[in-house]
């Protein structure tokens, strides 16, 4: 055993220290006359990783949108839970290791292992050389010369660009600074790596407004000395140069244009806004990790905004108050919120307004939540401000034409502008919230042409809930129609069929229409099933064959039987299915026969099950070329068939657990790729934690381990310490 394998293994496998932990991948039975040891009822816990293992096996398999070439990877880069034991997985594609913007996704999974829902931006088949002709020294200069003078800017990254659905090799970089014209910008960029031009640039910072600058004596939380906040990461406010304000509490004088007590008021809404994503949604912060980006006052500006790495604060029209109010505020860092959730900020104006609409709305929230008597809760923005000196609000979120901005989504063109953009979204959150007649002083809310009579709401926490639901299913190319179906099955998962319904005549009432495939309110469960592939891909000589076992699980109503079906293989390849249709719940072995004079090259079959809906999986076949799977465990009376890249690990069986109910011998083996050297543990379940009983961990590609233990559950990881590759585990339990 290496010196230091255990403690670094250990390291690796941090995530799987615990039943809720989150592990690398999935695989699932090899065929055979036996498909698992026997599994009980789910222990504490342990929902989190049947939640992801079936979202990992989803987005492996090619689900419906979440297809992908040979060369290309679904690599899962957040999990958020949710209420009632759900988990929503992002996943960023990824071209030959590079990033890929766009055709990103995420999956809804529950504590039972099952897919609810998949969201995924398009994407092509994505086939392009990845050697750039133009430097990353001579990309970043031409990123850095659309601005007059630069603050910061990231190192570029090779990235895939997805442009008008086709792929372009760029460097990606955010440049912060200002223009020609003297106004603040942080612009996302794509530098073709071909022709050194910029290929796309999307300016981050939407320009804001604000309200009010005075919340009153409040309670903040900073540091003894600083207004550096002690509990959410990154948070602190000062001055335009970077500076935290010093000093000692009380903070602040109270007048109109100090700046520290504008840092004040900043950290106040900040602050209340990171509490009640915690409190009402059950939300990690604004950026999801507890934390959010530093704020600064004093810009000498009319003028607020969030550039990707800072708030900034200016003053009113007339300079008698700084804009920092809480609804301003919490504006400004509900577009972090839009930007950390999956799908970040898209380039689309439609897509602006709606990051513009999404700071309102948790401007709203946030003045909900907080109550504060100095600023009472409203769906206004900029009332107190007297933004452009006519005391009136800049944005009505329950009837946007009062400010010359679109009610309803089909007044929407390209050249809307963003902040006029927001409008039809605002409509809808307020409708849902509160109603079109809510009465008790709140005002009435129009509906448009072909809407409803009416909509009642469904108040301001429970809207909220399922928006910010929502936003986790985002992709990046969010939409008002991609947002009625995530805001749809953000309800009915989270709450039913009363709110969904709720949500639908929102939409319906401000002209979204419906979609096809959008989660059915209804008060029963509309029968669905879902579908997977292990393995997912294979590599085959001429004249020999491959097998992969289709998995369906029902996830809506009833069992139904589901038809299965191959399309896309090259001549010369036969696709065949034992059994042909199964129960969903069941399974079968699909058969890929390669010809003998098939040629040579990589090809992706559609495998289709066919029920009262249809779903969608890829197997990527590869002809002439690959590794076999490792042989060798043939005495055991279980094998499972999985790949991992070095550093990954994963749990076995299916990326889950078993269940021994007598005293006995476990014996696992473990086949590796030649030249790696993989691990393997065998852990048990403690009450609290997994715990490991055996471990094998020579330095070679094969471990044995043999164990007697009691009764109780019981999992393997696999953990691929050097190398990568596929490999086969054999296992036998009392």
């Amino acid at each position: 055993m290496h010196p230091t394998r255990l403690s670094a293994a250990l390291a690796a496998l941090a995530l799987t220290a615990s039943l809720a932990g989150a592990l690398a991948g999935t695989a699932t039975a090899a065929p055979g006359p036996a498909a698992t040891p026997q599994a009980q009822p789910v222990p504490p816990g342990q929902g989190k990783s049947l939640a992801l293992a079936a979202a990992d096996k989803a987005a492996d398999s090619g689900l419906d949108g979440l297809r992908h070439g040979a060369d290309e990877e679904l690599v899962r880069t957040g999990v958020t839970p949710w209420t009632g034991g759900l988990y929503y997985a992002a996943y960023q594609r990824t071209y030959k290791g590079l990033p890929v913007a766009g055709g990103d996704a995420v999956v809804l999974s529950d504590s039972a292992g099952k897919v609810r829902h998949v969201t995924s931006a398009p994407a092509p088949a994505i086939k392009l050389s990845t050697r750039a002709t133009v430097g990353s020294a001579a990309a970043l200069a031409t990123a850095k010369g659309q601005l007059a003078s630069v603050e910061s800017a990231s190192t570029p990254e090779l990235t895939v660009l997805l442009k008008g659905n086709k792929p372009v090799l760029t460097w990606h970089t955010l440049v912060v600074g200002r223009t020609a014209q003297d106004r603040p910008s942080s612009l996302d960029t794509f530098v073709d790596a071909r022709t050194g031009a910029v290929t796309r640039a999307t300016d981050k910072i939407l320009h804001a407004d604000g309200r009010g600058f005075h919340n009153g004596n409040v309670t903040i939380d900073t540091a003894a000395s600083s207004m550096t906040d002690p509990n959410r990461s990154g948070f602190r406010c000062g001055g335009q140069n970077g500076s935290t304000y010093t000093g000692t509490p009380p903070w602040g004088n109270g007048t109109a244009n100090d700046l520290v007590t504008a840092c004040v008021d900043i950290m106040y809404a900040a602050q209340r806004e990171s509490d009640m994503l915690k409190q009402w949604f059950g939300y990690n912060g604004q950026n999801g990790q507890g934390g959010m980006v530093p704020a600064r006052a004093g810009l000498g500006e009319v003028n607020a905004y969030y550039d990707g790495t800072k708030t900034t604060y200016g003053h009113n029209q007339n300079s008698s108050m700084q804009l920092t109010g809480i609804d301003v505020v919490a504006h400004e860092y509900g577009h972090e919120i839009f930007d950390k959730t999956p799908g970040s900020s898209g380039s689309s104006n439609e897509n602006g307004g709606m990051n513009e609409s999404t700071g309102d709305i948790f401007g709203a929230l946030t003045e909900h939540f907080a109550n504060n008597p100095n600023d009472t809760p409203d769906y206004t923005v900029g009332e107190k401000l007297n933004f452009l000196g006519d005391n009136k609000p800049i944005r009505y979120m329950y009837n946007p034409s009062l400010a010359g901005d679109p009610n309803c989504y089909p007044q929407l063109n390209s050249g809307t502008e963003v902040h006029a953009a927001a409008g039809p979204q605002n409509h809808w959150f307020y409708l849902l919230a509160e109603g079109s007649n809510p009465g008790g002083g709140k005002p009435a809310s129009p509906i448009c042409s072909g809407g409803p009579s009416s909509v009642t709401g469904i108040g301001v926490q429970k809207a909220g809930k399922i928006f910010m639901g929502a936003l986790l299913m985002k992709t990046s190319s969010w939409n008002h129609l991609a947002a009625r179906k995530a805001t749809l099955t953000s309800a009915k998962n989270t709450y039913g069929s009363a709110e969904c319904n709720a949500v639908k005549t929102a939409w319906n009432a401000i002209g979204v229409p419906a979609q096809s495939g959008e989660t059915d309110c209804g008060g029963t469960n509309t029968p669905d099933f879902s579908l997977a592939l292990n393995p997912a891909a294979g590599s085959v000589q001429p004249g020999a064959s491959a097998t992969s076992t289709v998995s369906t699980a029902t996830t809506g109503g009833n069992a139904q039987t589901v038809q299965l079906s191959a399309s896309g293989a090259p001549s010369g390849v036969t696709v065949s299915f034992s059994p042909s249709s199964v129960t969903s719940g069941g399974s079968a072995t699909m058969t890929v026969q390669v010809g003998a004079g098939t040629a040579n090259g990589s090809y992706p079959i559609t495998v289709t099950g066919t029920g009262s809906v249809t779903h969608t999986v890829t197997y990527q076949l590869t002809v002439g070329s690959g590794t076999p799977q490792p042989t060798g465990c043939d005495n055991t009376e279980y094998t499972y068939e999985g790949s991992l890249s070095s550093g990954q690990a994963e749990a076995q069986p299916d990326g889950s657990y078993y269940y021994s109910a007598t005293s006995g011998t476990h014996v696992g083996c473990l086949r590796g790729p030649a030249g790696t050297d993989f691990d393997l543990y065998l852990q048990k379940w403690n009450g609290s934690g997994w715990v490991d009983v055996a471990v094998g961990g020579t330095e070679s590609a094969d471990e044995d381990i043999s164990y007697r233990g009691t009764a109780g559950y019981y999992r393997y990881v696999v953990h691929a310490y050097s190398g990568s590759g596929a490999y086969t585990l054999g296992l036998s339990a009392p």
